[in-house]
């Protein structure tokens, strides 16, 4: 950002907010030595997956002694991969305690956690209550601000963030904005049983709206759902994350699940479609590399603090500059919901490449029963399934998302599954018993 820039932005600032934000080094460094907790806030309720009542809480981390009547706000989710994890989780609580040092508003959620059977779209239904009830904390301080104003939040100035399944649900809440996009994976009947996008976690009435996200480590489904004039991201994530990919692949928290576009993608596709999007790769480490190490943390929490100082126009010099991604993202060819194409422009730096190797997740090999198919591409694709004297035994045909093929009729033995879409093919090997 040059010198006439920043100038704007703290002009801006100045006459908006009423006086300069940034004075004092507030939020690019730790101006307030003690932070205060405030746990266990009721911010809605909701059915779990097994329809139990679920009440939702939050633990809210604010400067102590602050006397700003207006005050950003930072609201973090945790990982766990939908199944567990906590509020109180190590990073959730670092972030929240060293963002708030830094003059920040931070709230560390719990949401519903859990589903069976383990499989692709149970656990998109999982992603979606969860975004349902971040979409509820939300709004709990939208609500706030125009009642008992409690928390002190510059409601024009709320950021999402947070590990693993949490920067996964994050990403959908700014980016997945319309339920034509989620139809790929779940009929219109669940979407409408869940609640839809907004969902019925608490605070009706009240706007979700959020202006940045901080991506810890996660991916969003689809890659061209981030759009032109969609807010600004920040993600951190190592090349060698064998959870959530890097790049695109299958997500696998023990169990493979199903592909998704990891942070690479994201940052391939922000480029073309203009938005704002600061990215460090961690080279070589695994997943969330800053749990558990003290030197990844500082750099993760220096990387976040240099896109706040940029996204709140402070001046303050960067602490943790940019670095080049790795690796060439594996792009592929996608429509949105009125059928026209995505823009596939690269990154300057980067080599754009559209991947036509066709790739498939085939789960669950060996099986008895039903085997699921799901594509790495999008559109229209043909399932086959032949024995090993060529001998075609099944055919589907399916316009996108997962193929189920019952094989309970087949005979124990080895069969080949062949997938084809868009003039290429792919072939495994499953095992019937």
């Amino acid at each position: 950002m040059n010198k006439i820039t920043t100038l704007l932005f703290v002009l801006i600032s100045t006459l908006v907010w009423g006086q300069n934000p940034c004075a004092n080094g507030r939020f690019a460094s730790d101006v307030f030595t003690n932070f205060t907790t405030t746990s266990n806030v009721t911010y809605g309720s909701n059915a779990s997956y097994t329809g139990a009542a679920t009440t939702l809480r939050l633990d809210f981390y604010e400067p102590t002694g602050d006397t700003m009547s207006a005050r950003p706000l930072i609201i973090w989710v945790h990982g766990g991969s939908f199944i567990g994890g906590s509020k109180t989780d190590a990073d959730m609580v670092a972030f929240s305690q060293r963002f708030a040092q830094k003059g920040f508003a931070c709230a560390s959620i719990d949401y519903r956690l859990g589903f069976f059977p383990f499989d692709s779209s149970n656990a998109v239904k999982a992603v979606v209550r969860a975004v349902q009830d971040l979409r509820a904390a939300i709004r709990y301080f939208y609500k706030d601000r125009q009642t008992a104003n409690l928390y002190k939040i510059d409601t024009n100035r709320i950021y999402i963030g947070g590990s693993s399944a949490g920067a996964i649900t994050a990403l959908h809440l700014a980016y997945l904005d319309n339920e034509c996009e989620l139809s790929s994976y779940l009929s219109n009947t669940t979407i409408t049983q869940l609640g839809g996008l907004e969902g019925t976690s608490g605070n009706p009435g009240f706007s979700s709206r959020v202006h940045g996200v901080i991506n810890g480590c996660g991916a969003l489904a689809k890659y061209s759902w981030l759009k032109s004039g969609d807010v600004p991201l920040c993600s951190v994530h190592g090349t060698n994350d064998g959870t959530v990919r890097y790049n695109r692949g299958i997500v696998n928290p023990g169990v493979p699940l199903m592909f998704l576009d990891g942070s690479r993608m994201l940052y391939e596709r922000s480029c073309a479609v203009s938005v704002p999007h600061r990215f460090y790769t961690f080279a070589g480490a695994n997943h969330v590399p800053y749990v558990g190490s003290q030197s990844y943390m500082d750099t993760t929490i220096n990387f976040i603090r240099d896109f706040f100082v940029a996204q709140l126009g402070c001046p303050d010099a960067e602490l943790q500059p940019e670095n080049l991604p790795l690796q060439t993202a594996i792009l592929y060819p996608t429509t949105y919901c009125n059928g026209s194409p995505v823009n596939e422009i690269c990154y300057p730096l980067a080599v754009n490449q559209v991947q036509n190797t066709l790739t498939a997740f085939i789960y669950p090999n060996p099986s008895s029963n039903v085997i699921h198919v799901v594509p790495s591409q999008e559109g229209t694709y043909s399932v086959e399934i032949f024995d090993f004297t060529g001998r075609r035994l099944q055919y589907a045909v399916k316009e996108t998302g997962v193929t189920e093929m019952n094989i309970s009729d087949l005979n124990a033995g080895t069969y080949l599954i062949r997938v084809s879409s868009g003039g290429n093919t792919y072939t495994e090997k499953v095992v019937k018993f």
